[in-house]
């Protein structure tokens, strides 16, 4: 088996594998694959009979590749010159894909970028051109380094959660237009073919999740913060959250409660009794809403008069009765006790599948409008976008290192996921403090655009652009191509002056420096991984760290 790692870093795929590593120039991987569409095409590599059966809009799509209405093939030779991916490669990755089994693997992250819908929808139109799509061990999947189904399976059986109710709230907003809400209430904005009106909001209650970490361009997303009557946040970590908020819950850890877990395609159901009881006058998550339920009036509605344990005991008994005596779960307390039970297997050609797709589109169709795969959506087609058109398309970035910009900031910043935690959670713990480069963040810079630097392994550097600047250690490597550098996002951010544009975060949290910009009208998502920077040794006076540091509290 051999693998390909299409990717501006080297350490995306792990070093056992020993990787071919394709250096392909940030947020032009739609490019790479219509060059390798086109190779396919003109070549009669592609599968006409998958095509034909299994997807919609082909003849559409074919018709842009060959440039019939602008007039510029997707060939092999113009994606080189986007990509910086030779055109012999692209040819290359064309014929293995083709004539060998072969499966294209996306990383949930490249949609996270302008126009980040395009390369997730055009790896599924190439991986059903090769012809592999459907068979075993080939084809096309997402994410299989976190959720190790997409594409795969359906996930896991069924587990019992806890009831919900309507929400009575009408409005919603796409999660990175937090900050445009805040800012803007009133305003309009396209979404998936809707219009939305961004609503006005009074009061934040923000429980789980940490919006100081994930969303972009920090100090407007501050600015936007002190707009809100009131914010209120459960946490149980003095985190920038916790200090940017009106009211602060202490809530317990997942150490100190009692649960059990069950993921997206987990074969087992793990039991998680509490090691401890809560600290100090933190409460969970659920003695804090019973206690509001009941100043509210309907605490009877709401706990249905279990506990917390009697509620975890109610969901898995749940679980076990609608999974039958196939599942042979173990009682309650067995389950308890032993920490863990197995789940049934799933298995066999399901609906949604590709396999059961590729045997019989009429008995197993898609979650599509049409039941097939759309490489040619009408429905998209008729929102009239004019950045997401009805197939796969290359659309210029806004930041790129081949945007004007880059005349400026000529390095692309990554802020990819770190090795050492999981996004922003426990970066105080030891860990995640021993990855630390002098206490800041590490930034992996390519030797040689360290060297016309004058950096040097270690040295505090300044990564910066006209959005913001923060301080980070120096890691040179050439597992990141040059004209990237890699800053792995979950820093707790530290601000000198929050709010201020331009001014230096201590720590080194890239969305200090990323653009809060939907990255198209289809989906409003972020758009992160689309970021110029530049980076310079920092010859000041070098701050003290402060973001593991608890504010002074007036009693």
């Amino acid at each position: 088996m051999r693998f390909v790692n299409v990717s501006p870093i080297r350490s995306d795929v792990a070093g056992f594998l020993d990787a071919e590593w394709l250096p392909v120039i940030p947020n032009t991987d739609t490019a790479a694959m219509l060059g390798i569409a086109h190779t396919m095409l003109v070549n009669s590599w592609h599968d006409e009979d998958f095509l034909r059966r299994c997807c919609i809009g082909f003849d559409r799509f074919a018709s842009y590749l060959v440039g019939e209405h602008d007039g510029v093939p997707k060939d092999a030779a113009w994606a080189a010159e986007i990509t910086g991916i030779s055109r012999e490669a692209i040819t290359d990755l064309a014929r293995r894909l083709t004539t060998q089994r072969s499966l294209i693997m996306v990383n949930y992250a490249v949609q996270r970028a302008d126009h980040g819908e395009q390369p997730i929808w055009m790896s599924v139109v190439l991986a059903a051109m090769a012809g592999s799509m459907g068979r075993p061990g080939c084809g096309w999947g997402a994410g299989y380094a976190t959720m190790g189904a997409t594409g795969v399976a359906r996930g896991r059986p069924f587990v019992a959660t806890v009831p919900e109710v309507a929400n009575p709230v009408p409005e919603f907003i796409p999660v990175a237009r937090i900050a445009d809400t805040l800012l803007h209430p009133g305003k309009t904005i396209d979404y998936d073919g809707r219009r939305l009106t961004l609503p006005e909001l009074r009061l934040i209650y923000w429980c789980g999740g940490n919006p100081f970490h994930h969303h972009q361009d920090l100090h407007r997303l501050t600015r936007a913060w002190q707009t809100p009557d009131t914010v209120v946040v459960h946490e149980a970590w003095w985190n920038t959250t916790a200090k940017f908020a009106d009211i602060v819950l202490p809530v317990a850890t997942s150490l100190e409660r009692d649960d059990f877990a069950a993921g997206f395609s987990d074969p087992h159901i793990v039991a998680m009794p509490k090691v401890r009881e809560s600290a100090g006058e933190s409460r969970t998550d659920h003695q804090i809403f019973t206690a509001l339920a009941s100043r509210l009036g309907y605490e009877q509605e709401f706990t249905e008069s279990r506990s917390e344990i009697e509620w975890v005991r109610h969901l898995y008994e749940q679980t076990r009765a609608k999974l039958g005596d196939d599942a042979a779960l173990p009682s309650f307390d067995d389950f308890w006790r032993s920490s863990a039970a197995e789940l049934p297997a799933l298995t066999g050609p399901f609906p949604g599948s590709f396999e059961a797709l590729r045997s019989d589109p009429q008995r197993f169709p898609l979650p599509t409008p049409s039941g097939r795969i759309e490489i040619f959506s009408q429905e998209i087609d008729s929102f009239g976008y004019d950045d997401c058109a009805g197939h796969p398309t290359w659309f210029e970035p806004v930041e790129w290192l081949g945007a004007d910009l880059s005349d400026r900031f000529p390095l692309h910043l990554i802020s990819n996921q770190p090795a050492s935690r999981l996004h922003s959670q426990y970066d105080n713990g030891g860990h995640s403090l021993n990855s630390k480069v002098r206490g800041r963040e590490p930034v992996t810079i390519n030797p040689l655009d360290a060297a016309s630097r004058g950096i040097e392994n270690g040295m505090i550097v300044r990564v910066y652009n006209d959005r913001g600047s923060c301080l980070a250690g120096a890691v040179l490597s050439d597992d990141v191509m040059s004209g990237v550098v890699q800053l792995s996002t979950g820093a707790w951010w530290d601000p000198v002056q929050p709010g201020l544009s331009g001014t230096l975060d201590r720590h080194g949290n890239p969305n200090a420096l990323t653009a809060d910009r939907p990255c198209s009208c289809l989906s409003q998502g972020p758009s992160a991984l689309s970021s110029l920077v530049d980076v310079e040794v920092y010859r000041d006076s070098v701050p003290d760290v402060l973001a593991f540091t608890a504010p002074n509290l007036e009693h």
